[in-house]
């Protein structure tokens, strides 16, 4: 049976991998700081081998430890999903110190901490493993209002690119889904200097929500000799697209939409 361990699996994207991981027969370790959200995720697997492991993505003593306990008997996990992360939000210049060194503790670092960690399981995996880390549409092109943001998910794409050219002798393929605006309750908050929720301000940019599950689908394939990189939903293929052919037309239509 194959495996796949997934942080952030308390909620949104996390869940909804585990959920389809788990109903075409993998085993699933779920690791978050939500442990109540990784009960309820469980929960929603039926009868599907599931565990649940608190962690922080931070600390890396704990990443060590989380493994070790959802490793096989062989020491080997297939897939590990560096999927935990958290959004942030507002004039650059109005955010926080301890903001900024929150989203690059968890965005960023917590992802490095990861792909350290599930090295030595995926390897004993053999042909077949895979870390999939999840970047973002941010990681395109830089967003307005969301400069750390973009900042941790251009980090994780690079991150992406530079293990799977390290790995791929190893038989270790190292992936990226690269989302637009997922439909979770991460939406409803209110960005600092903002009198409007992300929800709102998406939807007056005339922009889609991309469902989870086709995020999950996504994983699917990545895993499966899918591409280095996953735009998912209309915006990230757009925007990828443009950023590619278009660079200069983006950047002024991006200005015109803050």
């Amino acid at each position: 049976m194959r495996s796949i361990f997934i942080t952030g699996g308390g909620s949104g994207i996390g869940r909804a991998v585990a959920i389809l991981f788990a109903g075409r027969g993998w085993r699933v370790g779920l690791a978050d700081v939500n442990v109540a959200g990784m009960e309820e995720t469980r929960a929603l697997l039926g009868g599907a081998q599931a565990s649940v492991h608190p962690l922080d993505v931070r600390d890396r003593a704990g990443w060590a430890g989380a493994l070790a306990a959802f490793a096989d008997e062989r020491g080997a996990i297939d897939v590990v999903f560096n999927n935990a992360g958290i959004a942030v939000s507002g004039p650059f210049a109005e955010t926080s110190e301890a903001e900024l060194d929150r989203a690059v503790a968890i965005n960023l670092m917590g992802v490095v901490n990861g792909a350290r960690a599930a090295y030595p399981f995926l390897k004993a995996a053999g042909s077949g493993a895979c870390l999939l880390n999840t970047a973002s549409a941010a990681g395109i092109y830089g967003v307005s209002g969301g400069a750390i943001y973009s900042a941790t998910k251009f980090a994780v794409r690079g991150l992406t690119e530079s293990l799977d050219l390290e790995w791929t002798a190893e038989g270790i393929a190292v992936r990226s889904l690269m989302p637009g605006f997922i439909d979770t309750p991460l939406l409803d908050a209110v960005p600092a200097g903002s009198n409007e929720t992300t929800r709102e301000r998406v939807r007056s940019m005339g922009l889609e929500f991309t469902p989870v599950e086709q995020v999950a689908e996504a994983a699917w394939k990545a895993v499966h000799g899918g591409p280095l990189h996953t735009p998912i939903g209309k915006t990230a293929r757009r925007l990828a697209f443009a950023a590619r052919w278009f660079p200069g037309r983006l950047r002024k239509g991006l200005q015109r939409r803050r």
